[in-house]
């Protein structure tokens, strides 16, 4: 199946309120796709995981990924047709996507199974209750010349 795509631009205006620049963004026309399944923390889990960290006073960090969809990588194949601006006449031409885009289905998931590879090798491991939740642990061993003072 080929999916169409557009390109959509944004306003991006100077410190004095004066527009400076359109930037533009392609995006694929995802609602002719089947839906993908990225997994989603829970609510729940989510309010667990701050009782958590508030109870053993530990310290909490947000990560915001900017651009988070343009790092998948597809295992399916997905074909656009060429961007508007790019079709010369009388060819029928389609893309194929190597990398996810704005707008489909697979991103989500291309995203999270990239970030999962990379996590994971850092050490990190999911829960098997909460796939989109992810821990650390330390496994501290001590010889019996060492001591601990607290």
């Amino acid at each position: 199946m080929v999916v169409g795509c557009r390109w959509v631009y944004t306003l991006k205006y100077r410190p004095d309120g004066s527009v400076d620049r359109y930037k533009p963004r392609l995006v694929v026309k995802g609602y002719t796709q089947t839906y993908g399944f990225s997994p989603v923390a829970s609510l729940n889990s989510i309010r667990i995981l701050f009782s958590i960290a508030v109870n053993m006073e530990w310290p909490l960090f947000q990560l915001d990924v900017k651009n988070n969809f343009l790092y998948g990588n597809l295992k399916e194949e997905v074909y656009i047709e060429q961007p508007p601006g790019y079709v010369a006449q009388g060819e029928n031409i389609v893309c194929r996507l190597r990398k996810a885009i704005y707008r489909l289905k697979q991103s989500p998931r291309a995203w999270f199974e990239k970030f999962n590879m990379i996590i994971s090798d850092i050490g990190f491991a999911r829960y098997h209750s909460n796939p989109s939740i992810f821990y650390l642990s330390y496994q501290v061993w001590f010889s019996d010349s060492d001591s601990i003072c607290l």
